[in-house]
């Protein structure tokens, strides 16, 4: 069930940011990631609109929506590959008629699932937080 996020997931939510983060971007120091944890906690999810996969009373994902911008989708690793992305992307793409993202140019697979989704490359950039390039895609439903 996807629903609307509430005060007491965000704790699981940060569970699943930092575990599926350091797994995706193994490229990047895991101390970046963990640095970052109450950041995400104060600022980034207070200022989206986020939602959460949930399945058994456990949050498996969630994503966050800025405006028409997917400013983050993160599964729970251990339950990646099991549809769940997928479903919380079809969610997103429902509630927005177009979608902005972006991602490490390092992070294959992840742009190989965007890209089976119907997200198109728009270009290139550098993310000043960490210097590595990221890929600016959108998707038009």
């Amino acid at each position: 069930m996807i629903r609307k996020c509430r005060e007491r997931d965000i704790d699981q939510i940060l569970e699943i940011w930092l575990s599926a983060s350091i797994k995706a971007h193994a490229f990047v120091e895991a101390e970046f990631w963990a640095s970052k944890v109450n950041e995400m906690r104060d600022v980034y999810i207070p200022a989206s609109e986020t939602f959460v996969f949930e399945s058994d009373n456990q949050i498996a994902g969630f994503y966050s929506l800025y405006g028409n911008t997917l400013a983050a989708i993160f599964v729970s690793p251990e339950l990646q590959g099991e549809g769940v992305g997928s479903a919380m992307l079809d969610d997103a793409k429902s509630r927005r008629e177009c979608l902005q993202l972006s991602v490490y140019q390092e992070n294959t697979p992840s742009i190989n699932f965007y890209k089976k989704q119907g997200f198109i490359l728009l270009g290139e950039q550098v993310d000043e937080r960490t210097g590595h390039s990221e890929l600016v895609m959108e998707y038009y439903g």
